[in-house]
């Protein structure tokens, strides 16, 4: 898993490649938490070359959704590829954060 990450009118947008799962996780988990810490309310993550997420991944997510919550940010996910979004409508993970076509909208929902 590689990630990029770049400042867009105050927000952050992580750009995540490869495989999100069990062994690279725990450092999506740390670069999330991380920006968290540091003061990011508003982070967009972009799925673009994203080819596999596992639990270990939603979970990473649910807890960064969690926190931004609590601090009175936000957090939206986009550009994935069809099947990795099928992971997200089954999980019911669409209701809990959202996810959208383009960066443009998902920088739109975290405001």
């Amino acid at each position: 898993m590689d990630m990029e990450d770049r400042k867009e009118n105050g927000r952050l947008v992580i750009r995540v490649s490869g495989r999100l799962d069990s062994a690279t996780a725990p450092r999506f988990e740390e670069r999330l938490m991380a920006a968290i810490s540091g003061g990011e309310k508003r982070i967009a993550v972009n799925f673009e070359s994203l080819e596999y997420i596992s639990s270990a991944g939603l979970r990473v997510l649910l807890k960064a959704a969690r926190e931004l919550k609590t601090a009175g940010g936000g957090l939206a996910l986009c550009c994935m590829r069809d099947y990795i979004r099928e992971v997200f409508d089954l999980s019911g993970f669409v209701s809990i954060i959202p996810v959208v076509a383009t960066e443009g909208e998902a920088l739109n929902k975290i405001g």
